[in-house]
């Protein structure tokens, strides 16, 4: 038997993601990647997958997507609102980060995620899908990946692998990190700014601004000021870059930042904060606090225990 989800609502942004593409920076091909880790592992763990398995990656609307098929074990994880639809057309609401069983014929419906941006569906066995140098994540703006490189459209077909129906459904207790606090590193052009920009950055709240995806985030609060360059000769950069325009308003580079760019740059996210900086929806605040490598090393390692405790 053929074993395919159909997809009749292809979502918001709906892409397969694994843990990133790594080591090609140096030809411009970002790493990419699953934007919220923690809640990546979980998908995986929670269908007895390996961690690195490809899972669906949707923001605020998933998509509608119904079996034709072998019955299946999946998960859908995050802070999520979805409908589980039998073949008789009966509705049960779903439960978020815990498995379940699908069957021919039945549909998942995910509604939109609550108060957070990203979520993930995933199923025993995996998809199947074709890897680039070594990963099976999308980066759409340069047609990289599974799909084409690009997001999920209606009528698709997403072929999986035959499905370990022994399995029995779990769950785990998970819950967003709402403290809006963002702790950061000194950026390599911390120096180029003001005293009192340095002052406002880490005192002053910044807003999400819609204009906001999986290459950047853009906020909006108090303008800073850059007292040297406001361009530099382009360099490379990381994910959780923070760069300072010439209009004095932070961006955050995410999972789909370029390699390379010439603005200054005030901070970097620390890693074991990233995760909980993505789930800001539009008009939260953040505020941003300074810490030293040691404290970032140590976050790092609790951040690393509290994946594999999941």
């Amino acid at each position: 038997m053929i074993n395919y989800f159909k997809v009749l609502r292809p979502g918001i942004n709906s892409t397969f993601q694994d843990l990133g593409r790594f080591g090609l920076q140096h030809l411009g091909i970002a790493a990419s990647g699953c934007m919220d880790k923690s809640l990546f592992v979980i998908t995986n763990k929670l269908v007895e997958n390996k961690i690195s398995e490809g899972a669906l990656e949707f923001a605020y609307q998933g998509p509608l997507l119904e079996l034709v098929g072998e019955t299946i074990l999946a998960t859908v994880s995050g802070k999520v609102n979805y409908n589980i639809i039998n073949k008789k057309g009966e509705i049960k609401q779903g439960i978020s980060n815990e498995s379940f069983i699908v069957s021919n014929g039945d549909k998942i419906d995910i509604l939109s995620t609550i108060n957070s941006v990203y979520g993930y569906f995933s199923i025993s066995g995996g998809f199947k899908l074709k890897e680039t140098q070594g990963s099976v994540s999308t980066l759409v703006r340069a047609k990289i990946g599974p799909n084409n490189g690009d997001k999920l459209k209606i009528d698709e077909k997403i072929f999986f692998n035959k499905p370990n129906i022994d399995l029995k459904t779990k769950k785990f207790e998970f819950d967003f990190d709402n403290e809006n606090t963002i702790r950061v590193m000194q950026g390599l052009q911390f120096d180029y700014f003001s005293k009192k920009s340095q002052e406002d950055f880490f005192s002053k709240e910044y807003q999400v601004t819609r204009l906001t995806d999986r290459m950047g985030m853009r906020l909006e609060g108090q303008k800073l000021e850059n007292k040297t360059n406001k361009n530099i000769s382009s360099e490379g950069i990381t994910k959780g870059s923070i760069q300072i325009p010439g209009d004095g308003q932070p961006i955050i580079l995410l999972s789909d930042h370029p390699t390379i760019g010439g603005y200054p740059k005030i901070a970097n996210v620390i890693t074991a904060d990233y995760d909980k900086l993505v789930q800001k929806t539009p008009g939260s605040k953040l505020k941003f606090k300074l810490v030293d490598l040691g404290v970032a090393e140590s976050a790092f390692t609790d951040y690393i225990k509290k994946i594999n405790f999941f």
